[in-house]
């Protein structure tokens, strides 16, 4: 299909269309003022909204929703963990805890913290972190005490 007029054309108009729609983003002020205005999340309900409507009228199928659906009932069973595997997962976090340098621990999350806070290259950090038995939890939390966490607005 390679070199052929047609695959040219839509080619074409997919770039233009591209282009068409980053050039009104940036005359918004950019990805961030277009997201902090609601832009960004208006275009996503609005091509969810549309995607659903297709959907609902048969223009897109969707395998088991609006074709080949199945007419029994299928139940699942909800997944319930061993009490005894949670228990050995507690017991190896409690161990790995207590068998570390809490003083080591301590200085890398402070230093993490200090990195999240300025422009530096954290992926060492994390590196040396989970060598030092960190957990992601920990990781995250120290993360989340810097940035905070994301929370969608409604609009």
């Amino acid at each position: 299909l390679a070199g052929s007029y047609l695959i040219e054309h839509l080619t074409d108009e997919i770039e233009k269309e591209s282009t068409d729609y980053i050039s009104k983003i940036d005359e918004m002020g950019g990805a961030l003022t277009a997201i902090e205005r609601g832009y960004m999340q208006n275009e996503i309900q609005n091509a969810a909204y549309a995607a659903q409507q297709a959907i609902e009228r048969g223009e897109q199928v969707v395998v088991g929703v609006n074709q080949f659906q199945v007419d029994e009932k299928l139940t699942l069973e909800r997944l319930k963990v061993d009490p005894a595997i949670e228990a050995a997962a507690r017991a190896r976090l409690k161990a790995l805890r207590e068998g570390r340098n809490e003083k080591r621990v301590d200085e890398l999350l402070g230093r993490l913290k200090s990195a999240a806070l300025s422009t530096q290259n954290l992926l060492p950090l994390f590196i040396e972190c989970v060598e030092n038995d960190i957990t992601l939890g920990e990781i995250c939390n120290t993360l989340r005490g810097v940035w905070g966490e994301y929370v969608a607005e409604g609009f």
